[in-house]
C-alpha cells in the first residue's frame, strides 16, 4: 500500500523559505510524486511533480524559478525548497503519488490516485 506522509510546514514572512519533504513508501512501479495545494475557498491546484525514473519535472507558472523539487530515490523522499515566499502561497499543501510502469508527469489531480494528509504553509506579509 503505497504511503505518503508530508513535514516542513509552517509560518515565515513574506521573502522567506520553507522546505517541504514528502516521505514515500509501498511503491511496485516508477512513480511521480507532485505537490499541489489548497488555499481556503480556492481549489486544489498542482504546484510541482518529478518522476521516479528519469527526475523530469513539472511546474506551475506561479512558482517558476523560485520553488525547485528534488528526489533522493535512496530514501523515497521528494523534497520542494521554497524560496521567496509570497502571502498568495498560503496553502495546505499536499503530496501525492501516481505509479505505472511508464508514468508521466502531470499537474492534474485526477491522475493521481494516492494523497497525504497535508501540511499548512502560511506566509506573512
Amino acid at each position: 500500500e503505497v504511503q505518503l506522509v508530508e513535514s516542513g510546514g509552517g509560518l515565515v514572512q513574506a521573502g522567506g523559505s520553507l522546505r517541504l519533504s514528502c516521505a514515500a513508501s509501498g511503491f511496485t512501479l516508477d512513480y511521480v510524486i507532485g505537490w499541489f495545494r489548497q488555499a481556503p475557498g480556492m481549489e486544489r491546484e498542482g504546484v510541482s511533480c518529478i518522476s521516479s525514473s528519469d527526475g523530469s519535472t513539472r511546474y506551475a507558472d506561479s512558482v517558476k524559478g523560485r520553488f525547485i523539487i528534488s528526489r533522493d530515490n535512496a530514501k523515497n523522499t521528494v523534497y520542494l525548497p521554497m524560496n521567496s515566499l509570497k502571502p498568495e502561497d498560503t496553502a495546505v499543501y499536499y503530496c501525492a503519488a501516481l505509479q505505472g510502469v511508464v508514468p508521466t508527469t502531470t499537474l492534474i489531480l485526477r491522475e493521481y490516485d494516492y494523497w497525504g494528509q497535508g501540511t499548512q504553509v502560511t506566509v506573512s506579509s
